[in-house]
This record gives C-alpha cells, sequence and structure tokens, in this order.
C-alpha cells in the first residue's frame, strides 16, 4: 500500500517521528475537546435546536479567534516552534481543566465561553506551528508531498478518533455530570502528554531559521501588523500561494454550510429532535462517513501527486467532491447523506493537502508561519460567513434542495476560476526578489 511505503521512508527520520506523535496525540485531544463542546452546545437537552442557535454558537467559537489570530503567524516566524507546541499544549491543558471547574461553578455562561474561545484560539495556533515545522524535519521537496499527503489525514483521523471516543462517553456514561466532563477530562490529560512528546524535538529543530530571541514581547506585537501586511503583499505577489489559499477559503464556506447541515439534520431531520442523545449518534455518523472520506484522501493523492500538479488535483477535488453533494440533493435520506458526505469528504480533505504543499514549497520559511496563520484565519472567517448565510436559507432540520444545488454551482465556479487563473501563472510563482521590501 502506498501509504506504508510512505510512511515507512519518512520514519526513517527521528524529527518527523516525533513531530507526527506530536500531532496525533494533540489532535485526538482536539477531537476529544470537540465532542465535550458539542454535546454541551449543541446535544445537551437545553441546547438550541434551530439554525440559528447552531450558527451562532459556531460563531461564538470561530469568531474572536478570526479576529486575533493574524497576530499568532509572526510569532511562529519569531518564536522557536518547538516551544510553541510545549508550552501551547500545556497551557491547553491547565484552560480544560478550568473549563470542566467553571461548567461545576458557573454552569454554561460567559466564563465558559470565554475560557472555551481562548482553547480553541490555541489549537488554531497549535495546528499553525505543527504545519509551519513540517518541512523543517522533512527536507526535500519529494519528501514534504509525501508528508502533506500523509501527516495532516492522519491528525484528521486522529481528530475523528477522539471525537467519536467522546461521542461514545456521552451515549453511555449515565447521565450526571461523570457524562458531561468525561470527554473534556481525557482531552486535559491528552494535552499534557502531547506537551511531553514535544519536548523530545530539539530547541530549535522545527525552526524558524533564524528565530528572534531578543525582541521584547511588546516589540513584537507592534511589529506584528506590519509583518502581516508584507506576509499578505507577500502571498499575492508570489501568486500561486495566495491563489490557492483564497480558493481553500472559498471551498472552506461551503464546507461550513455542509456542517451545520449535518448538525440539524442530525439533531432535527433523521431523529426526533427531543431525543439529544440520539441526535448525537446520528451525527456522529454523518460526520464519521466525511472522516472516512478524508482518509481515503490520504491514499488517492500520492497517487495523484505522480500524475499531475498539486493545482491540478485541488479542481479534481472540488468537482469530484461535488458528485456527494449531488447525491445529498437527490434525497435528505441517511444512506444517501453518508455516501454524499464521504464522497464530499475525499475533495475537501484532498484538496487541503494540495494547498498546503502549494503554500509550504512556494513559500519562503520567513513568511511560512504568517502563511499558515492566514490560512486558519481565510478559513474560520469563511464558516463565519457560512453560519451567517444559513441562519437566512436553511431550515431547522438542516437539508434544503435548493440551498445544495446552489453550493455545487458555486464550487464549480470556484474551481475554474482557479484553474484559468493558474494557467495565467504558467503553475509557477512569481519571483519576489526583496520581500522585506514590499
Amino acid at each position: 500500500m502506498r501509504l506504508v511505503e510512505d510512511l515507512k521512508v519518512l520514519a526513517q527520520k527521528s524529527g518527523f517521528q516525533k513531530l507526527l506523535g506530536v500531532r496525533l496525540v494533540s489532535q485526538c485531544g482536539d477531537g476529544m475537546l470537540q465532542a465535550g463542546l458539542a454535546s454541551l452546545f449543541f446535544f445537551s437537552p437545553e441546547s438550541a435546536t434551530d439554525a440559528a442557535g447552531v450558527a451562532s454558537a459556531l460563531v461564538v467559537m470561530l469568531l474572536p479567534f478570526s479576529i486575533v489570530g493574524p497576530f499568532t503567524g509572526p510569532f511562529l516566524d519569531r518564536w522557536r516552534r518547538r516551544q510553541v507546541l510545549v508550552f501551547g499544549n500545556l497551557l491547553r491543558a491547565v484552560l480544560v481543566v478550568g473549563v470542566i471547574l467553571a461548567l461545576e461553578v458557573f454552569g454554561e455562561g460567559l466564563p465558559v465561553y470565554i475560557l472555551v474561545l481562548v482553547a480553541l484560539g490555541i489549537s488554531r495556533f497549535m495546528l499553525s506551528g505543527l504545519s509551519a515545522g513540517l518541512p523543517m524535519v522533512v527536507g526535500s521537496k519529494e519528501h514534504l508531498l509525501m508528508a502533506n499527503s500523509v501527516v495532516p489525514t492522519l491528525g484528521g483521523i486522529a481528530t475523528g478518533v477522539g471525537a467519536v471516543i467522546g461521542f461514545l462517553l456521552r451515549l453511555f456514561i449515565p447521565e450526571g455530570e461523570a457524562q458531561q466532563s468525561a470527554s473534556l477530562v481525557i482531552a486535559a490529560l491528552l494535552f499534557f502528554a502531547s506537551s511531553f512528546v514535544a519536548r523530545a524535538l530539539g530547541p530549535d529543530e522545527l525552526g524558524p531559521e533564524k528565530p528572534d530571541l531578543t525582541s521584547s514581547l511588546s516589540g513584537q506585537v507592534s511589529a506584528a501588523a506590519m509583518d502581516l501586511v508584507k506576509a499578505v503583499r507577500y502571498l499575492v505577489r508570489r501568486g500561486t500561494p495566495g491563489l490557492a489559499l483564497s480558493t481553500m477559503a472559498l471551498h472552506r464556506f461551503v464546507y461550513g454550510m455542509q456542517l451545520i447541515t449535518i448538525i440539524l439534520a442530525g439533531r432535527n431531520l433523521l431523529v426526533d429532535s427531543t431525543d439529544a442523545n440520539a441526535g448525537l449518534a446520528a451525527f456522529g455518523t454523518l460526520m464519521a462517513a466525511m472522516t472516512i472520506g478524508h482518509f481515503g484522501a490520504v491514499l488517492l493523492t500520492p497517487i495523484a501527486h505522480e500524475r499531475m500538479a498539486p493545482s491540478t488535483w485541488i479542481v479534481v477535488c472540488l468537482l469530484g467532491g461535488t458528485v456527494g453533494q449531488i447525491i445529498i440533493v437527490i434525497s435528505p435520506a441517511q444512506i444517501p447523506f453518508v455516501i454524499g458526505l464521504f464522497i464530499f469528504g475525499i475533495g475537501v480533505q484532498g484538496a487541503k493537502i494540495a494547498v498546503d504543499t502549494i503554500v509550504q514549497t512556494d513559500t519562503a520559511d520567513a513568511y511560512r508561519g504568517r502563511a499558515f496563520s492566514i490560512y486558519d484565519v481565510l478559513f474560520n472567517v469563511a464558516e463565519c460567513v457560512a453560519a451567517g448565510i444559513s441562519i437566512i436559507f436553511l431550515p431547522n432540520t438542516g437539508w434544503s434542495r435548493p440551498v445544495q444545488i446552489f453550493l455545487i454551482v458555486f464550487v464549480w465556479v470556484v474551481a475554474l476560476s482557479y484553474r484559468r487563473v493558474v494557467r495565467m501563472l504558467n503553475n509557477v510563482p512569481r519571483e519576489v526578489e526583496d520581500p522585506d521590501l514590499i
């Protein structure tokens, strides 16, 4: 199997082994955390069950990081990324423990929301650090292509495994405080473990190549805005990475609409809306189908990269993913939903792998951390826009044939527009002779 062969090649690099270990443990904790938050915000008996309530909860979790997130990238280009992983995961563990205690003292209120927002913001920061550090432990472009096919998807699978375990805990633990906090407790333990694993990496092993260890924190914060302006202008001038990021941000809007659709369908369409546990099980089934699709992408993408450029694979994945959306259009029953989301999941993850590769290979290391921070912010903003649109156009059951048809047409327009502009660039990044003076 191609996946096994790629892993054997990459596994010979000790730095890669350690970074992969950090990612798997950390993202399994992410899945447990997401399962706990989904149970709390979407599938508890007292949670909102309409489109406005679900969309509002997603915006609360995503929008604040979209505002402050751009300022994390410059830190990834200044601070030792290994230290970011060590102390960031440690802080996440402490914050999740804080969420558990706040639920005991205050219930589902403002203190819980604040702690959740900070914890999720750091989670995005960790993912940006993992992506920015990957080229430092992989080496050649050929190996980086393999790593981008394997690592993010394995991380996504680890997130899915953590989420499934969290959902199962909710279903099988008797109602009470233990049911509400079990997945959060395990998430905190996994974040502690991830911090410990990150300590095995060398202090400078993940870069940046020229870390700024002398500037004061206030100086770093004051320089962040200008650095981000330079990074955005650099990505636009460079061409291929900026175009790939823009395309995936637009596709993330579609993903956000599908995410809200399956939350509402799991809660209100496929089961009795008064049965929160059954709703959680239905939602878990739909998410599992999409996660398995992500795993399918890791099998197909290395084969595709041998036959076509990453930019071409992006177009293939976007258009291919609409086959799954067409199946969802045909019927709102659970089996078509599952099949459609599986195919859609392949397209989402396959395109993401290719975008990761383009951003990593076509972006200078000095800007790579900021590029992935901008990447995450664009994704979050796109999902927030999807949440706002869903309030207007999605019914409380989540499924709407006209909305699904619009999303299919939207993806086709995005994919074909991306293909046209990439051809105008001859699929080659522009030279930026002096990026510091942009």
